[in-house]
């Protein structure tokens, strides 16, 4: 397996396992702009629903795409070894096992970092309700993406050490498909995931892989750097 398919699958795992954030955070909101919809059939409530996901992952791509450029081209400029921005990888992916395990929560005053974006995009998105059309839910979907998530940053952070536009929109792609599930679900099939997720075996375990990968991540990149 190569280290984009393997970060692929981690940045998933990270998403999924961290969603348990993502159902205090998101959550309301999901159920919010459920009544938010203006009455119609089940079919077409799912396809703004849809929409809305989509637009969130579509914010979710563009900042990767645009961190993981910067990183890139911020290294070349500097005339520094890529492998230094593998080793921060490293290092974000532990700190990211630490907060899934609930060991550690300094992922959460990230969230700090990012209340002066959601101050300016609110309004633009308060003034998409009702989602009465697809292009308002694409929209407002594209404004959920900015919500202050110290997870979303610290996968943000990983992406910049991906090394290019194209890997930091994947793994930021990833991460998205990851806390979907526990977003758009609702009444017994969220609290199934919710009782899942809270599993001592099933969080310490999800940890204790990406823990595994970021100490072997870290190693490659110091190996790489010194030898």
């Amino acid at each position: 397996m190569n280290s984009l398919a393997a970060d692929v699958i981690a940045a998933f795992v990270i998403g999924l396992i961290g969603s348990s954030h993502c159902l205090v955070m998101c959550g309301g909101i999901a159920s919010a702009l459920q009544l938010a919809m203006p009455a119609q059939g089940i079919g077409r409530k799912l396809q703004l629903q849809v929409l809305l996901s989509l637009g969130r992952l579509s914010s979710y791509a563009l900042f990767g795409a645009v961190v993981g450029y910067f990183g890139a081209s911020a290294m070349q400029l500097a005339g520094s070894s890529l492998l230094w921005l593998r080793l921060l990888a490293g290092v974000l992916l532990l700190m990211m096992a630490l907060y899934i395990s609930r060991l550690w929560f300094g992922l959460v005053k990230l969230e700090r970092i990012g209340q002066l974006l959601w101050r300016k995009v609110q309004p633009i998105a308060r003034r998409l309700l009702p989602l009465d059309s697809s292009v308002k839910a694409y929209a407002y979907g594209l404004c959920w993406g900015t919500l202050p998530c110290g997870l979303v940053y610290s996968t943000l952070g990983w992406s910049l050490a991906s090394g290019s536009a194209v890997h930091g929109a994947v793994l930021m792609l990833a991460f998205g498909f990851g806390t979907t599930p526990a977003i758009v679900a609702t009444g017994s099939a969220a609290n199934t995931l919710t009782k899942l997720k809270n599993m001592l075996l099933f969080r310490y375990s999800a940890a204790a892989l990406l823990a595994i990968y970021a100490c072997y991540t870290i190693w490659l990149a110091i190996r790489r750097l010194v030898f």
